[in-house]
Parts: structure tokens; C-alpha cells; sequence
């Protein structure tokens, strides 16, 4: 059975249920005593407890008398109540009278209620019989009185110095039991914990940190944290450790870059402090500031570079423990010469080169073919004509295109049995020829050195001349002998250009066919 305040009394957070076993000191008393108490009892002021006392296994033992007798120290002992069959309840002085009773006095059960508990009223309390004929026999419980503090912890503002200070404070204020208090932080410093004993009986705890103090301190984090009986669980106090000291300051921005005309270069003062610093001065060395410069709050901006920026400026800036400052002296350097406008013009320079290079390539391959078609076009005329001049028994072409595949003209006349036959003779013109040849009306057709001279030639009108003009190679390579007359088959597929590429001059000046001709 839980020991809990009974009569108006409560159980409170943080108190924890017995162990069975003292349960069963309660109802059968240990191994050689026979008095069943709880061992110990929680309760807090202005409460009301029960002081439970049975005795066990009597058997043969005659009880004579109970009392209740109340150990506030070690050595000290006052009775409180005590019990008698046949004289009663009976309640000496002491510091619970008028607050204490028995709940149904007997010898069987002679359990007692303690009334408006006070702080002082914590100590062992003895439950005690006189038996006969083994003497007295007793069984302890010890009462506890709680008290739940109130926690608190601060940190403590401090100067950065060069001796351990306190930098937070911890406090588990009128607890009972005392208090334990820890600190959780990475910081290297020590503890300092102290206890003082209240009138009232409860305990202060109060905790110091204390720290040699730097800048880089400032801003740690330290935590208190306090166990008592009382709490679910310990109270946590986070804090952060402020340690003050004077501004801290570096000047930003120089690149060691700055040359004549440039423009809008710029310096930050950047100030470090606790508490932050109040104002921010800019000047030079030689106290003269230059025209070109602007200067807002921490940041100093020189519109345009010139020779007046070649100085040393200072920020000073001021918080309420000291001033910081720091300085940099810039070197004007010459105007450099924009790398981007010589890569720009080197570039349309060699574009400039490589186009007119392309033109000229250009330009000589259409010269050189123009010059290759002449060549060509000239040679076949050349070849028995030292002057060059055209010579109507070289060869007569464009007739054959006009008639039919039959050898019949356009309108239809002509031999229908073989091809058209060419006679030429001396002294015929050109037209006069065409207009012999089977009848045949020829329409205007350039003549051969018309169309080499011509551009509108197309690539097979050159091969076929080209393969004349190699045949005209192979008759010549005969020597003295006479003419040759090559017999070609007659192909009805092959066209209108058939007749062309047939016909074959000579020496003579005639023109025979290449193909045999049967009549």
C-alpha cells in the first residue's frame, strides 16, 4: 500500500509509488520485527499525513501499551501520543500538539494523522509497543517534507579581461529536499555551488560559472539545468554568454588595382563590438580628403580615381568601452590599355584577311576553268587549221537532232529505210549543205565553235566533244593512209544523237558515216 497524505493531504507531482516490498514490511514487519510501518512518507506544508502502525503475528505476546515518539534530530526523542486499554488516548506536549491524533485507537491498529504540516514537522517518527513478556518493540517512518523551489539563472554582462569573473549564475531558491544544479556548455571554465539553510527548514542552492572572459566568449551558450524530488523532470535554462568589449575593425575593398580613371571605387569599414559601436569616422593621414570622394556612414566611395586618392585613409570607430581603427594606404597606378578593344580590332583585321584571301582563291578557280572550257573549244578547230579559221568540212552537227529516229525530218520527208546521208561539196556554204542533206529543213543551228565560245554548254554537250575530239587523235595517229571506214552497229535506242556522233570527216574534206550503210 502507497504511502499518501490522507485527511484533506494530496499526493503531488513528482512523488514515486513505494516498492511492494515495503508493503510487506507494513502488513508482516521484517525479519525479527513484528511492527509494520512505512518507512518513509512525502508530503508538503499545510498538508495532512497518515503515520500507519500494526502489529504482526502476536500470538502469544500480550501488548500492554503503544506510543508514537517523534526524532526532529539524531539522540532526541518526544513522545507525541501514546495509548493505553485501559487508560486511553493520551497527547504530551511537543511540536506537533493539538495537530496530531490517533484514527481509531486500539493496540491492533494504533496509526496516527498529523494535521497542517509544517517544514520542522520532517524527521523519523517511531511507532513503539510494550509487549510482555518480550519488551518493547518498535518500527521507524521517516517524513519528508517537500518543498518545490523556484528556479532561476541569469548570465552575467562582463568586460573581456585577462582574470575569471562570473559570467552566469544558477539558483534553486526554499526547496526541501536541496536542490542539484549542472551546467551544460563547452566552455572552459569552472563551478562554484553553495547551500544555505532557510528558517523555514528548506535549502537554497545557488551555482556561479565562472569564465576568463575573451571576445570570442561572446555569444556561447551555457546552460543550468536543477533536479529536485519535486520535478517530473530537470528545469533547463538556456542562456548565452555577453562578454563587452572594444570595436574590432578592418577596412575591405582594396584591390590593390586602382589606376587612373576608374570609377566608383569603393572601401567598407567593417566594425566588430559589444555594445555596438555609436559612430564611424573616416579621414587621411596628411587630413586632406579628396575632392572625388563621397563618403556614407562605413562605406567611403571615390567617384573617379586621380592622383589626389594617392593617400592613406583611416576608419575610427567608437563604442562605449574604447575606439578601434584601422587604415590602408592605395597606390594610384597609369591608365592600362583596354585588352578588350585590341582583341576586337585584331579580330576584324584577320576576318578582313581571310575573306579577301577566300575572294582571291575564288576569283583564280573561275578564271582557271574559264580558260580550260576555251582551250578545249578551240582545239578541235585548230587541229588542221593553222589560223584557226572554221572550216564547214570539219564536221556538221545539229541536223541529225531535228529528224525523227527514222532519219525523216520534222515534216515528215526524208528516207524511212536508213539514216541521213551528208553530201558535202566544194564550195557549199553551211545553209546550202543543211538544205541538201535528204531534204531535210534545218532549223538556225549554232555552229560547233558557237557553242565551245558559248557559256550556256552544259556537261554533257563537253563530254561528247571531248570524245570527238579523241577520236580525231586516233584517226590522225594512221599515218598516210587512207581513210578508215568504221562500222558501227546501228542502235534504234540510242536516239536523235545517234547521226552526231556517226558522222566522221576526212582529209578530202568529205564526211562519211561511221556505220555501214547498204544499198
Amino acid at each position: 500500500m502507497t504511502a499518501e497524505a490522507r485527511d484533506g493531504g494530496c499526493r503531488t507531482p513528482g512523488m514515486k509509488l513505494l516498492p511492494s516490498f515495503l508493503l510487506l514490511l507494513f502488513f508482516r514487519g521484517s525479519a525479527g520485527q513484528r511492527v509494520g510501518v512505512d518507512p518513509e512518507v512525502m508530503s508538503y506544508p499545510g498538508q495532512n499525513v497518515t503515520l500507519r502502525c500494526q502489529f504482526n503475528n502476536q500470538g502469544n505476546t500480550e501488548l500492554t501499551q503503544v506510543s508514537w515518539i517523534l526524532e526532529p534530530t539524531v539522540g532526541e526523542r518526544i513522545n507525541i501520543a501514546v495509548y493505553h486499554p485501559k487508560f486511553g488516548a493520551s497527547y504530551p506536549d511537543s511540536p506537533v500538539s493539538g495537530r496530531v491524533k490517533f484514527i481509531s485507537p486500539s493496540l491492533e491498529s494504533p496509526s496516527i494523522v498529523l494535521l497542517n504540516l509544517r517544514m520542522k514537522d520532517e524527521g523519523r517518527y517511531i511507532c513503539e509497543y510494550a509487549t510482555y513478556p518480550t519488551g518493547n518493540e518498535q518500527g521507524i517512518t521517516n517524513l519528508v517534507m517537500l518543498a518545490k523551489p523556484r528556479n532561476s539563472a541569469s548570465a552575467v554582462t562582463v568586460v573581456a579581461g585577462d582574470q575569471p569573473v562570473v559570467v552566469a549564475s544558477c539558483e534553486s531558491a526554499s526547496g526541501r529536499p536541496a536542490a542539484k544544479i549542472t551546467w551544460v556548455t563547452s566552455l572552459k571554465g569552472e563551478v562554484n555551488t553553495v547551500s544555505q539553510q532557510e528558517s523555514n527548514n528548506t535549502v537554497t542552492m545557488r551555482s556561479e560559472y565562472k569564465l576568463l572572459p575573451s571576445e570570442a566568449d561572446n555569444g556561447k551558450e551555457i546552460s543550468c539545468e536543477v533536479e529536485h524530488r519535486t520535478q517530473d523532470r530537470s528545469e533547463s535554462f538556456p542562456m548565452k554568454i555577453e562578454v563587452q568589449y572594444p570595436p574590432k575593425v578592418t577596412i575591405l575593398g582594396y584591390d590593390n588595382n586602382w589606376y587612373v580613371g576608374r570609377t566608383n571605387a569603393k572601401l567598407v569599414c567593417q566594425a566588430q563590438g559589444n555594445p555596438n559601436p555609436k559612430t564611424v569616422a573616416w579621414r587621411t593621414v596628411s587630413g586632406l580628403m579628396p575632392n572625388t570622394v563621397l563618403i556614407e556612414e562605413n562605406k567611403l566611395t571615390v567617384q573617379k580615381v586621380d592622383d589626389s586618392v594617392n593617400t592613406t585613409f583611416v576608419c575610427e570607430v567608437v563604442n562605449t568601452l574604447g575606439a578601434g581603427r584601422d587604415q590602408v594606404t592605395v597606390y594610384v597606378r597609369d591608365a592600362p590599355v583596354n585588352p578588350s578593344n585590341a582583341g576586337v580590332v585584331a579580330g576584324v583585321v584577320i576576318g578582313c584577311l581571310l575573306a579577301l584571301l577566300l575572294v582571291g582563291i575564288l576569283v583564280a578557280v573561275l578564271i582557271t576553268r574559264s580558260r580550260r572550257q576555251q582551250q578545249q573549244g578551240y582545239r578541235g578547230n585548230q587541229k588542221n587549221h593553222g589560223d584557226g579559221a572554221f572550216d564547214i568540212k570539219s564536221r556538221l552537227f545539229g541536223a541529225g537532232k531535228k529528224g525523227s529516229k527514222n532519219g525523216m525530218g520534222s515534216n515528215g520527208a526524208g528516207n524511212n529505210n536508213g539514216p541521213i546521208i551528208y553530201t558535202y561539196r566544194d564550195g557549199m556554204t553551211e545553209t546550202a549543205l543543211a538544205e541538201k542533206s535528204n531534204h531535210c529543213m534545218l532549223t538556225t543551228t549554232p555552229t560547233a565553235q558557237d557553242i565551245l565560245l558559248s557559256g550556256e554548254m552544259d556537261e554533257a554537250e563537253r563530254r561528247k566533244f571531248d570524245e570527238l575530239e579523241e577520236e580525231d587523235e586516233r584517226y590522225d595517229h594512221f599515218g598516210t593512209g587512207g581513210p578508215v571506214l568504221q562500222i558501227r552497229p546501228h542502235d534504234e535506242e540510242m536516239g536523235d544523237g545517234y547521226l552526231d556522233d556517226d558522222m566522221e570527216s576526212q582529209r578530202d574534206g568529205s564526211v562519211i558515216s561511221r556505220t555501214a550503210v547498204y544499198v
